[in-house]
């Protein structure tokens, strides 16, 4: 079996959104802090990681804890945009292929979330207008 977290440990460091197609199952599902509904499928969750990526992942983001098992992981992160203090999880789960079927992202606090929202949608705008 892969390990997707090595993988996604990797994406984060390179700022590569590349590696997703290896990691993500096609039945995956996202959890948004910032969407009421389930996002599921590859292409969409895909589309969300990316735009995700963008807005989090600055050169302040890091992960604090990392508590994991078989096919599970809890993964904290902190980081800063625009000036703002973001502390959140990732929790991750995966298939025995390796691949990420459930990727859940909480965030705190409510001015970070605010933030998010804002920027998490601009760039989905974006993506949406180069893929038209």
């Amino acid at each position: 079996m892969n390990n997707p977290l090595e993988i996604w440990h990797q994406a984060i460091k390179e700022r590569n959104t590349n590696h997703l197609d290896t990691i993500l199952a096609d039945e995956v599902v996202l959890h948004s802090p910032i969407v009421h509904n389930l996002i599921e499928g590859k292409k969409i969750v895909t589309l969300y990681l990316m735009a995700a990526f963008h807005t989090f992942v600055t050169p302040k983001f890091t992960y604090v804890r990392e508590l994991t098992n078989d096919s599970n992981a809890i993964l904290e992160f902190t980081t800063e945009i625009d000036g703002i203090f973001v502390n959140g999880v990732d929790m991750i789960s995966w298939n025995e292929e390796g691949k990420i079927v459930d990727f859940k992202v909480m965030v705190r606090p409510l001015k970070a979330i605010n933030l998010i929202h804002e920027k998490m949608k601009m760039m989905l705008e974006t993506q949406k207008s180069l893929k038209s």
